[in-house]
């Protein structure tokens, strides 16, 4: 049986992942993230208890790392750059995310949303979602088994959706789903992907391409 950590390893593990995770923010802001309450709530949530324990020490680089499943925990870059689009200039209000994968992202959002409703169609990466959350304690975030790729019509509309998979086209039934003046972000492609801005306006639903970006795909039904 492994011997618990005694209060001074385990004072200077998490003291190790503060440094890396404030290495982190530092590199975010070379890498040309602005949006302070982004960067404080990515500082806030430690990505450590996200990923496999065996790819700990991996935790703060700007790489994805596998989840298991064939899924994987997007970059730091990418998670941030995405909730800093959705929130230029506004706040994000209740927020969609489509692909709870780790809880990693769900954490991030719960700092700069003021409800977050995350779905995730696989079980096994749910309940593992639910395991790494309980200790953080968060009671704006709500998770919930479903296929993602038709939103979840319950709690709508929403101020906010953000995509954790890259879809073949734009879901109509997430445009549906958004609140007047809402944004949805989310990666379009099947081979080349790039990040997609939908924004419902008075006049209708305006699309910008953005950046490119690797996500798995949006996949249908639930498992």
């Amino acid at each position: 049986m492994a011997r618990p950590m005694s209060s001074e390893v385990l004072r200077a593990a998490l003291q190790t992942a503060q440094r890396a995770r404030a290495r982190m923010i530092e590199r975010l802001r070379e890498q040309g993230i602005r949006d302070e309450r982004v960067l404080a709530a990515m500082m806030a949530v430690p990505r450590q208890l996200f990923v496999e324990e065996a790819l700990a020490s991996r935790a703060y680089e700007d790489t994805a790392l596998p989840l298991g499943l064939q899924q994987t925990i997007s970059p730091p870059f990418v998670v941030a750059r995405m909730i800093e689009i959705l929130r230029a200039g506004r706040e994000l209000g209740k927020t969609l995310e489509v692909g709870t994968g780790c809880g990693y992202q769900a954490a991030v959002l719960s700092q700069v949303a003021t409800e977050v409703y995350s779905v995730e169609r696989l079980r096994p990466l749910l309940d593992r979602a639910r395991l790494n959350l309980r200790h953080l304690r968060l009671p704006n975030v709500r998770l919930k088994h479903a296929d993602g790729s038709v939103g979840l019509k319950e709690a709508a509309p929403y101020d906010s959706i953000i995509v954790a998979a890259a879809a073949a086209k734009v879901p109509p039934a997430l445009t549906e789903q958004l609140a007047e003046g809402g944004r949805l972000i989310l990666p379009v492609g099947c081979g080349e992907q790039s990040l997609v801005l939908v924004e419902r306006t008075f006049r209708g639903l305006r699309e910008t391409r953005l950046n490119a970006v690797r996500f798995v795909p949006l996949l249908p039904g639930t498992e």
